[in-house]
């Protein structure tokens, strides 16, 4: 989580909303990276979307069994969606997010017996520290607009 909230403050350096991702599997390290959506210009450039696109391209399959993904803020719906499709074992995050958490907060899509695939999650890890950040981004952000 601490790498994942490294590159979180990258994110914020980059004017990105500071969220940062993490994928390992049994213990190695397959992706670290942060929201690139402004950088990019594509809205589906989160955190959790890069990290687990690098894990697959370093792994060259695009299940993604075993592996785990850290991520500061709880994922969205579209990042718990593709964490599903992915078969990811477990989601690790830090800060939850009561507007879009998508792992136990507003739904719990990860989790849902519907799907074909349940994913374990770990919610709040490191959690003050991963919402100071944001908080931090977002302060500025408001102060910026005021002219202060």
């Amino acid at each position: 989580m601490r790498l994942a909230l490294d590159e979180a403050r990258r994110a914020a350096q980059l004017g990105e909303v500071p969220v940062g991702a993490v994928v390992t599997r049994g213990g190695e390290l397959l992706a670290a990276t942060h929201n690139r959506r402004e950088l990019d210009l594509d809205p589906t450039a989160h955190a959790e979307m890069l990290a687990m696109r690098l894990a697959a391209g370093r792994l060259g399959a695009w299940r993604l069994t075993g592996c785990v993904l850290y991520v500061t803020i709880e994922p969205c719906p579209m990042c718990a969606g593709a964490a599903v499709l992915a078969r990811l074992a477990r989601v690790v995050y830090g800060a939850s997010d009561p507007k879009a958490g998508a792992c136990g907060t507003l739904m719990d899509l990860v989790r849902d017996p519907r799907l074909n695939h349940q994913i374990e999650v770990v919610p709040g890890v490191l959690a003050a520290e991963c919402g100071e950040v944001m908080r931090e981004f977002f302060d500025g952000r408001r102060t910026e607009r005021r002219g202060g």
